[in-house]
């Protein structure tokens, strides 16, 4: 039996996660998405819950579809956040993009998407860098 991958990314709105993800041929889970197709906008707090349950169902779904390796394109800028993707049914790998918040924000300007750009700051300030384990597996 082949051995499931789950690639989750591991960086700042804007980083580049998904330019690298797509470039992968396999399928890949995006929460944002989940959020878009779910009420049209970028993020409500109370459909957070059920879109991350929606995101985790879509990769075992994949898997139990057959394919081999799965991408989940999301920021996972936290140690609890990636905690939820570990699990015995697959071998989880992060993917860092260490793209820095002054290049995020500048991308984000360029593209017109200001209101991310409070969200960045944010998410770089509570960021966690992969702990010395999750380091083991990076995907590289």
């Amino acid at each position: 039996m082949n051995r499931k991958t789950l690639l989750v990314t591991v960086g700042l709105p804007r980083s580049g996660k998904s330019t690298w993800a797509t470039g992968l041929s396999c399928p890949m889970v995006n929460p944002d998405s989940i959020r878009l197709s779910m009420h049209g906008q970028r993020y409500a707090t109370l459909a957070e819950p059920l879109v991350w349950a929606i995101a985790k169902i879509m990769v075992r779904a994949l898997f139990m579809a057959g394919h081999t390796t799965v991408v989940l394109d999301a920021t996972n800028t936290t140690k609890k956040r990636r905690d939820e993707w570990i699990d015995p049914q697959w071998t989880t790998w992060f993917k860092c993009i260490p793209t820095s918040p002054t290049i995020c924000i500048n991308r984000a300007r360029e593209a017109g998407d200001t209101e991310i750009i409070p969200i960045i700051e944010k998410m770089y300030m509570q960021s966690e860098p992969l702990t010395e384990e999750e380091a083991q597996q990076e995907w590289l």
